[in-house]
């Protein structure tokens, strides 16, 4: 049998590749596939030959709006695809936002947000809620 065809795909985008690289070390560890890209071009390229599971989008990439505006065209996409917003603007900028409401739900495009510095843990919690794993 087969068991790489029973994984989820992760898409993770982020520009710091630190975090790319700790993260997706843990996540094919705790048996996900993942795609990573640097910025929201890669993503893009990557969402138009693939279409994973779940996406991690970090806010701040190559422009201050990367990670809001690629989440904005995932859900153009696809709807169905869950989306967990990294971040550390609100410790940068003082800037806080969430997705606790549907209101914040319906400018922010994303189903989850997660402060940076992110545990592997908080990660892992909100990739099964959204999968239900």
């Amino acid at each position: 049998m087969d068991f790489s065809e029973d994984r989820k795909t992760v898409l993770l985008v982020d520009d710091d590749s630190d975090f790319l690289f700790q993260q997706r070390l843990q996540l094919e560890n705790a048996g996900f596939h993942v795609l990573s890209a640097a910025n929201s071009q890669e993503a893009s390229h990557l969402l138009d030959q693939q279409r994973p599971d779940l996406a991690v989008v970090d806010v701040m990439m190559e422009n201050p709006d990367a990670g809001f505006t690629l989440c904005y065209h995932i859900r153009k996409r696809d709807p169905s695809i869950p989306v967990i917003l990294v971040t550390s603007v609100n410790s940068e900028t003082g800037l806080e936002f969430a997705t606790a409401t549907e209101q914040e739900r319906s400018w922010i495009k994303a189903d989850a947000l997660l402060a940076k510095p992110v545990r592997f843990e908080q990660l892992r919690r909100e990739i099964d809620r959204l999968l239900k794993v």
